[in-house]
């Protein structure tokens, strides 16, 4: 019968085999973050310049396959939340950067 401590290692083995292991790591990180943020002043509204600045670092998060990273910066619920969210921003900003 296999013991405790080999249970823990095949599940840990099998959850970053399958690429789980990170993204609980992260949002667990994420959420322990937002439990520890003090909720009691509301945030000020970002503007548009750094709400362009959190997208460039998102996109960059991405391309080089820092999901796990880039979960925890999304998770933060005033980058979705803010009128003109990253949703609406139309091009990719290398994209932009690149026409100008």
């Amino acid at each position: 019968m296999a013991t405790v401590a080999e249970l823990k290692a095949v599940l840990k083995d099998t959850l970053e085999k399958r690429g789980v292991l990170g993204h609980l790591k992260a949002r667990i990180r994420a959420e322990v973050f937002n439990a520890l943020n003090d909720e009691s002043e509301p945030r000020p509204p970002l503007s548009h310049e750094n709400l362009l600045i959190n997208e460039l670092i998102r996109e960059y998060l991405e391309f080089n396959k820092y999901k796990y990273t880039a979960s925890v910066l999304i998770s933060d619920d005033h980058l979705r939340k803010e009128k003109g969210s990253i949703n609406n921003i139309e091009d990719p900003l290398v994209s932009q950067a690149v026409k100008r």
